[in-house]
Order: structure tokens, then sequence, then C-alpha cells
């Protein structure tokens, strides 16, 4: 295992984070009950239809076991902290995705190991290796939840710093984001040149049917606008950097992190099209950047 894999990876994605802990307050868990539907909407989306979803396409495109564990672990990530940027970009509604982003993050410590488990057991990648045990959970546990629950109580007791920590770790986080998936990438470039073709593929594939189910599910349902922009976003970009880091030094597998790799390179370009076709038009848009006026024009 390199420097990378060992220290590097596990700090950068203690840095990101610690930087969402930063963002969030008691209150984005308890904002949760004001928007009801639309983070039930989104939640089940997430943990239930995508991982269903993406076992479908490995399915179909006959990945090797290993591919298609990390394709399933891929799908289990919550989304990133890049979703918020790309909602306030395309006029989503943030507070939303933040309030998801919260609840996601700690929902995953639970479903990330049991669907990473079912796919391993199911694919038989590692020789009859049983999966993530009870050490390795508490240790996704570890690597999640406490950098953000520090960066909240740094918020809660130190707010004048936290904001001033604020946009650096944010600028940070993608720096640091963009490093780890350009190291995992290089790392394994052979095995990346090898399996690129069919990996970029399903990917974008992925990322595609993530972004349009998490943006036409919750219109569907009467979800509003901005609601389901800021739930394609938070479905569709999903914490590469979580699975490239579990894939690497929780299960100690580095073609396990090739499709969270390739899918974290790809995402930006994808959900940066994506949000030019959902993304509110006309006169009225500025409006309904208004979460008031949106709930006025749909009632």
């Amino acid at each position: 295992m390199s420097a990378l894999t060992t220290i590097g990876l596990p700090v950068a994605l203690g840095i990101i984070m610690f930087g969402l802990g930063l963002s969030l307050t008691v209150g984005d868990f308890a904002r949760v009950l004001k928007q009801p539907k639309a983070v039930i909407v989104a939640l089940l989306c997430q943990l239930i239809l995508l991982p269903a979803i993406c076992f479908g396409l490995v399915l179909a495109f006959q990945l090797p076991p290993v591919l298609a564990v990390g394709m399933m672990m891929l799908a289990a990530s919550p989304g990133g902290t890049t979703a918020n940027l790309y909602s306030h970009l395309f006029r989503g509604d943030v507070a939303l995705n933040i309030s998801l982003t919260a609840v996601n993050s700690v929902i995953s410590v639970v479903t990330l190991p049991i669907i990473t488990n079912l796919a391993i057991a199911y694919f038989n990648p590692f020789d009859d290796q049983l999966g993530m045990q009870w050490a390795k959970v508490l240790e996704v546990f570890a690597i999640v939840l406490i950098p953000v629950a520090i960066g909240m109580l740094v918020r809660r007791f130190w707010p004048a710093f936290a904001k001033a920590m604020d946009k650096p770790v944010r600028i940070a986080s993608v720096i640091i984001l963009v490093v780890v998936i350009a190291g995992a990438v290089a790392s394994n470039w052979a095995l990346l040149v090898e399996n690129f073709a069919r990996l970029s593929v399903i990917t974008i594939l992925f990322c595609l049917i993530s972004l349009t189910v998490g943006y036409f599910v919750p219109r569907l349902l009467k979800v509003g606008k901005r609601q389901a922009i800021a739930a394609s976003f938070e479905i569709g970009i999903h914490n590469a950097t979580l699975a490239i880091v579990i894939a690497q030094t929780v299960l100690g597998s580095t073609e396990l992190s090739l499709p969270a790799a390739v899918y974290g390179v790809l995402m930006f370009f994808i959900a940066f099209g994506f949000g030019f076709l959902i993304r509110e038009r006309g006169p009225e848009a500025d409006a309904l950047a208004d979460p008031a006026a949106e709930r006025a024009a749909s009632a």
C-alpha cells in the first residue's frame, strides 16, 4: 500500500467530511421534518431504487466480480458535498441539499456496509473471503461521522472561526477531491486502461440515470421543482471519495475503487450538462428562487 492509500486518502476524506460538518447545524437535521415528502422521496430513490438499478446495470454489462462490487459500493455511497454547489448554480433548494447530505451521510454508515456485503456475497470477488466485518463497519463509522461531528462542534462553539474557515475548506475539499481521484487513477493506470471502455459506459449511464431519477421521480410525486433539482444533484453526485477510501483502505482493494475513480472524473461534466436541462428558465426563475414564491406558484 502506498502512502497515498494508507495516509493520504483517509486524511483527504476527513478534511472533506470536516468541511461538511462546518456547514451543518442541528437545525439542518430538524429541517427534514418541514419537508418530509421531498426528503422521503429522495432518500427512497437514493437508498433503494439506485442500488437496484445499479445491480441491473452490473448484470447487463457482465462486469467482473470486483468491478461489480465497486459499482454497488458507489451506488450505496451518499451524495457528495459537490451536490450543494451544483444545486446553487442551477437554482435548486440548497437548504434541502444540506439536510439530505446530513441525513444520508448518517444513514449510509449502516446501508453502505450492508449493500457492500450483499454485493460481495453475490459476486464473490475475493475467493470466499468474508466481506466487511464489524470492525470494518466501525472504521466506516469513524471516517464518515467523526470528522462531521467535529466540524459541527467547531461551528457550534466557535462560529466565527467556522465561518472564516468555511470557504477555504470548501476550496480545499474540491482540490483534495481532484487530487484523490487523480491519484487513484494514476496508481491504477494499467487496470484503468484495461477496463476504461466498459467502466466509462456504465458509469456515464449510471450517472445519467441517477440524475434523471432524482429529478423526475420527485416531480411525478408533486414535489416542487427547486426541491426536485436539489434531489437530482444529491442523488446523481455520489461521494466518490468515500467509495475510493473504503475500497482501498478498509477493504484493501485498489481494483475495487476503479468504478468510483472513473465516476468521480466523469460526473462533474455530466451533472453540469444535466443542470442546464433542468434549470429554471424565463423571468419567473428569479421569483422561484424564493421557496415561498414556489409554494405560492404551485398552490
